[in-house]
């Protein structure tokens, strides 16, 4: 991207507001009524582009999008789409170029990320007991919708010339998950839950498609990056967090809204010579 500066103006300024400047694009945010799917929305409608929250029907992204256009005086568009079905995804890319003609921006975001805090009933998650029917759905909703998503708005991006797709992986995309954090005292070992083994392998997948989305579209000026995000503070009980945060260098999880800087640089031209890359923000938990 070449930048022209205007006579007599501040041109670090002009240049930071034109690198960031996100005004008029379409930015489709899959898993976008979730904690973490608002907050990528937040910081695209305050750079100016428009989010699209999509989601299940249960998770309200219609409600939700009409609260944070009122919440941040922006437009934003909810729309209800089961991510694993082809059929649903297509119906979602026609409705949004319906209404807005173009769709410059994909966050798959879109996981299941089961509670790992229950008292009781952690069993489950145990490898030797984990099911099919479990697997299939980690690794339909987190994986392939992902896919389906990748291909659906990717190709448009790809017919414009244009476009970015950033993928959601995870800290245990890079390392794998420390059973111990999830260790009950007075459960026996065949019932003391874990870190389910879908979840790094779905986070696995994810930067494998963005490396192989990367190289395909390389030449079509689409850039396909991921960030790996550590973990997210959200109330989770003391004994988990302080255990956790043994493990990261800064001695903390993430707050809710600490990503959005990285949201924002990678769904921007700040980043434009950026392309297959995965971003580790972890606090430094992958450095130990």
């Amino acid at each position: 991207m070449n930048f022209t500066p205007k006579p007599g103006s501040n041109h670090a300024k002009e240049r930071f507001q034109e690198l960031f400047d996100l005004t008029g694009r379409v930015a489709v945010i899959t898993g976008g009524a979730g904690l973490l799917g608002t907050k990528h929305a937040e910081i695209i409608a305050g750079a100016g582009g428009i989010p699209v929250l999509v989601d299940l029907s249960d998770a309200c992204p219609v409600k939700r999008a009409a609260e944070l256009s009122k919440e941040h005086r922006c437009e934003t568009f909810g729309i209800a789409v089961d991510i694993g079905s082809p059929e649903e995804v297509e119906s979602a890319k026609n409705t949004i170029l319906s209404k807005y003609s173009r769709i410059d921006i994909l966050i798959n975001n879109a996981a299941n990320n089961p509670k790992m805090d229950k008292p009781v009933g952690g069993e489950w998650t145990r490898l030797e007991y984990f099911s099919l029917d479990a697997w299939d759905d980690d690794i339909r909703v987190g994986l392939t919708g992902a896919f389906l998503c990748s291909r659906a708005f990717g190709v448009e991006m790809a017919k414009r010339g244009k476009g970015i797709i950033l993928n959601i992986a995870s800290d245990l995309a890079v390392i794998g998950p420390d059973q111990r954090l999830y260790r009950q005292s007075g459960l026996p070992e065949s019932e003391q839950p874990v870190k389910p083994v879908t979840y790094s392998v779905v986070k696995s997948g994810i930067l494998g498609l963005t490396r192989y989305l990367a190289t395909y579209w390389a030449d079509a000026g689409v850039r396909v990056n991921a960030i790996s995000p550590g973990g997210v503070y959200n109330g989770q009980p003391q004994t988990f967090v302080n255990k956790l945060q043994q493990l990261i260098p800064l001695g903390r999880m993430a707050n809710v809204d600490e990503y959005q800087g990285a949201i924002l640089f990678l769904c921007s031209d700040a980043s434009s010579y950026m392309t297959g890359a995965n971003l580790i923000i972890d606090g430094g938990r992958t450095c130990w």
